[in-house]
């Protein structure tokens, strides 16, 4: 068979015409995949910005559920509002109804309705911390944190930390913790050095009660001494921390007094620490136990625990007692100079003789004798 030259040139047009028609198709098919796949990439980022506001939405939501109360949908509304959510109350609605098919959570049949955790949900069903609990988090952080021992403190650290970012992302932070604080109603001191070490053993010791030893220096002497001791308590008095223990070579069991300030070393040891028979903390501080003893008290029965006292004052000087009592047997009295005075039984102490000098000449007599004679004498002093 014969092939003309013309014949070649049509095959060879032809050859390259559908080749270019292939190579056309497979590039619109190209483009239209990748519009595709761009469109369904934008659809899915749009997809997980919602599903996250979503998530974020009922997470606050949730948070502001309790346990023992019924919340209010309004309330929750107004709450997710002042936490930067723009949303609807009708928007809110639908997020709880949805909850409750996946959480713990009920509604009565009030008007308004209202929502809380069932009875037994379990606590770590709350996935949040509400602004009421972020401002008390952030509370006991501020001024409880020395008084807690570490394996606490710990845990605590992520419920500290939530509550901070809480209460940084919330706009009523200004209306409350920058509006709080709680203020020292003596001089304020600067709280002395305390070895971090010594510290944590003896509040380790204390929480699992286990004895120490312990290399302390007492207030009126210049090298410290070695002792065993068994924890009781730990109280703070102003700035200063105290551990109340007992001394293993006291035969008599006498419960001591120690500033954490001056433990230069401590030991956990294994033996089980030992307390008094009978020992309760509130009754040892009712009965004056941190109010330190005064020298001139000592003759008097019981070294004049729960005694009867008479004072006193100018009507300037008295006006703060009749609001803040001494004791709950206390009895004010106006006099015809219009002096005051306050009839009460408290526990005489050194706590008690520096606090009655503090009014100077506002305070007028003291009874009995020796508790006036005390606040005069203050050569006598014994800290």
């Amino acid at each position: 068979m014969t092939v003309s030259h013309t014949d070649i040139a049509h095959t060879d047009n032809d050859s390259l015409d559908n080749d270019s028609l292939d190579n056309q198709q497979a590039t619109d098919e190209q483009a239209n995949s990748v519009a595709t796949s761009d469109n369904k990439a934008s659809d899915d980022a749009a997809d997980n910005r919602h599903g996250a506001a979503t998530t974020a939405r009922q997470w606050q939501v949730l948070s502001q559920l309790q346990r023992n109360r019924w919340v209010g949908t309004t309330h929750i509304y107004e709450q997710l509002i002042l936490a930067g959510f723009d949303i609807s109350l009708r928007t809110v609605q639908r997020d709880l109804n949805a909850l409750a098919k996946r959480f713990p959570i009920e509604k009565n049949n009030a008007n308004p309705q209202g929502w809380r955790w069932e009875d037994d949900a379990p606590l770590q069903s709350l996935p949040h911390m509400n602004l009421s609990q972020a401002v008390a988090f952030n509370m006991v952080e501020a001024n409880l944190s020395q008084l807690l021992p570490p394996v606490i403190l710990d845990e605590l650290f992520p419920w500290f930390d939530l509550a901070r970012r809480q209460l940084k992302n919330s706009k009523v932070t200004h209306s409350w913790i920058d509006r709080v604080r709680i203020e020292p109603a003596t001089q304020p001191l600067i709280a002395p050095h305390i070895d971090l070490d010594s510290k944590d053993n003896i509040y380790h010791a204390l929480f699992y009660q286990l004895q120490i030893k312990a290399c302390y220096t007492r207030s009126n002497k210049s090298q410290a001494s070695e002792y065993t001791l068994n924890p009781i308590a730990i109280i703070q008095r102003g700035v200063i921390i105290y551990l109340l223990a007992t001394r293993t070579d006291d035969s008599e069991n006498i419960i001591r007094i120690f500033a954490l300030h001056r433990f230069a070393s401590v030991e956990i040891l294994e033996s089980a620490a030992k307390t008094p028979d009978n020992f309760q903390l509130d009754n040892y501080l009712d009965a004056g136990g941190m109010g330190f003893s005064h020298p001139l008290f000592s003759p008097l029965a019981n070294h004049g625990k729960y005694t009867p006292i008479e004072l006193q004052f100018t009507k300037q000087a008295g006006k703060s007692l009749t609001e803040s009592k001494l004791s709950d047997d206390q009895i004010v009295t106006i006099n015809s100079d219009e002096s005051l005075t306050i009839q009460a039984t408290v526990n005489l102490t050194s706590q008690l003789v520096w606090w009655l000098r503090g009014f100077g000449n506002g305070l007028l007599d003291a009874k009995p004798e020796l508790l006036y004679q005390a606040v005069l004498d203050k050569t006598a002093d014994a800290i």
